[in-house]
């Protein structure tokens, strides 16, 4: 009877999993294209290596003629930049933001793919008071699109850097600087009453840099073992890399301010291959260390901690080294390529050459070991850790629900193991994800 109706259910079964791929989000990875370099190769090159290496979304930092007819009718979708530069213009004036579409998207527009206008980049790093000219330029910019029918087409926002938070860890306590809410405050409602994204750049290489007494260079390169992994305190979530807990503490500094919706894009990220006497970690082997697993962990929806299965689109900074940079020596050594076209290293962009992560990308693989529910736990003592992985362990428990596929047998250790092992492969199987409060313990023989 049960093969019969297995037999029967196949079909649909197989078109429901045809449609939900079909129709669903999944995250992506693109490519930063910056041109500040007197080497590089022309843009019709440039979009040769792109496709040669299924690189489908690009972000560029300004409207360079050359570069949107090179890549028109690609069907690489473009992320357009304005320079900190052009905002006061912007800022004041709605028919400059009209010209500018008429003159330098519309033409070239939809054969070049644009998705995304960024305006400005980075202001609060930047020298000079720009931060406050960023949401009159970006709704300048949104009525020039407005007019023209494109605003659900061309979503505008602008990136940031971590530097808007004034707490980062533990990422439960992120919270943005209160300096920055004349501008951040309005840019929030901008993008939550237009559906575009917050935009941050993330770069774990930083924070190992500044203080590697404090950060592993394990745990920034998404290399961590299970066993140096990271709890935040407050809400028992175990982080196993740098980028995951840099994220979670923007999607909390957002629940904060009452954005919990907004969704968070990583328009910056990468590892630089060569740097100055002290940047020690800047090497080949460690740029592709981090890329690669950033890759999987991106392309396979693990989504966060805070934000298991999250869609989280990410940008690799950078296609090329760029050799007028000022700075660092690391600050012309993020490229993926030579001016050459020659790569700096092998990198799969797609991600799908080996499903094996370049030592351990946070995965919920089991490694043969279980958690589940101590013997010597008491139902009280059960029932709390219990509630606590279903609640705030963000732990979907349908499953154990009546009549669900995993209720049975229905006893308060069978549903605790559970929960308490899902928690535990959502988290890596790291060993402290496999506590709470001495109810639970590892095994090496499976329980189901």
């Amino acid at each position: 009877m049960e093969l019969g109706r297995a037999i029967f259910l196949a079909p649909y079964l197989f078109l429901l999993l045809l449609l939900s791929s079909e129709f669903s989000n999944a995250s992506y990875i693109g490519v930063c294209y910056g041109r500040n370099a007197d080497d590089l190769p022309t843009p019709d090159k440039v979009v040769q290596l792109v496709k040669a290496h299924s690189i489908k979304y690009v972000r560029i930092y300004d409207s360079n003629v050359q570069v949107l007819k090179a890549f028109a009718n690609t069907g690489v979708e473009l992320m357009v930049g304005i320079p900190n530069s052009d905002l006061l213009g912007f800022s004041q004036f709605q028919s400059n933001a009209d010209s500018w579409l008429k003159n330098s998207i519309l033409p070239y527009y939809p054969a070049a793919k644009i998705t995304y206008i960024t305006v400005g980049a980075e202001v609060t790093e930047a020298s000079g008071n720009t931060s406050s000219l960023v949401v009159p330029a970006m709704q300048k910019i949104h009525a020039a699109l407005l007019k023209v029918g494109l605003h659900k087409k061309i979503k505008v926002s602008s990136t940031h850097s971590l530097g808007v938070l004034s707490r980062s860890f533990p990422p439960s306590a992120g919270a943005f600087d209160s300096k920055f809410a004349y501008f951040l405050k309005p840019m929030l409602e901008f993008l939550a009453e237009n559906q575009s994204p917050f935009m941050v750049d993330i770069y774990p290489y930083y924070a190992y840099r500044d203080s590697p007494s404090n950060v592993s260079l394990d745990y920034a390169l998404f290399s961590s073992s299970s066993s140096s992994a990271v709890v935040d305190p407050n809400t028992g979530l175990v982080y196993t890399n740098m980028f995951d807990a840099q994220l979670d503490a923007l999607y909390f500094a957002l629940t904060a301010l009452n954005f919990k919706t907004l969704k968070i894009m990583v328009t910056e990220t990468g590892w630089p291959t060569k740097g100055s006497t002290k940047e020690t970690a800047a090497t080949p082997g460690n740029a592709q260390t981090y890329n690669t697993n950033l890759i999987r962990h991106v392309i396979n929806d693990t989504g966060t901690p805070y934000k298991p299965g999250e869609e989280i689109d990410v940008y690799i900074f950078s296609l090329f080294n760029e050799n007028r940079k000022p700075g660092l020596d690391s600050e012309r050594n993020w490229g993926l390529f030579y001016p050459d076209q020659t790569s700096v290293y092998n990198l799969d962009l797609t991600g799908k050459e080996s499903s094996t992560a370049v030592s351990g990308v946070n995965d919920t693989l089991s490694n043969g070991t279980w958690c589940i529910a101590s013997s010597n736990a008491s139902d009280v003592d059960l029932q709390s850790a219990l509630d606590w992985a279903c609640g705030r362990g963000n732990v979907d428990c349908s499953p154990i629900q009546p009549s669900q596929a995993c209720y049975q047998p229905d006893t308060l250790a069978s549903h605790a193991s559970y929960a308490f092992n899902s928690f535990y492969q959502q988290n890596g199987a790291s060993p402290v994800a496999c506590s709470f409060g001495g109810t639970a313990m590892i095994t090496n023989k499976n329980p189901s």
